[in-house]
């Protein structure tokens, strides 16, 4: 069994969604594009956030990074504040739009 299960994930994700109770993300797709996102961004240059991370592939690192909670993923509605713009911080709406265009 692949630890943390899809459903960890989501409970991780929408339980720190502490303005309303509009999950975050509603479906295993979402949590597929959001983590292939940050996997992206890792292999791009960016930085891992989590201890451990040297000889793991970046989608791998991605999940835990999700799972621990050290980025979050956004309502689609969501305005990003500015001191937050350079942050690993982003949208489901932006994760979906990516795919589109590639």
């Amino acid at each position: 069994m692949i630890h943390p299960s899809y459903t960890e994930l989501m409970e991780v994700i929408n339980g720190a969604n502490e303005e309303d109770d509009t999950p975050v993300v509603n479906s295993r797709y979402s949590l597929v594009l959001a983590t292939s996102k940050r996997a992206r961004q890792i292999i791009a240059g960016s930085q891992p956030l989590i201890k451990k991370s040297r000889g793991k592939k970046p989608l791998s690192i991605a999940v835990q990074e999700v799972y621990e909670s050290k980025v979050h993923i956004l309502p689609q509605d969501a305005e990003l504040p500015e001191e937050e713009a350079a942050a690993e911080v982003f949208t489901a709406e932006e994760t979906a739009a990516e795919e589109v265009t590639e």
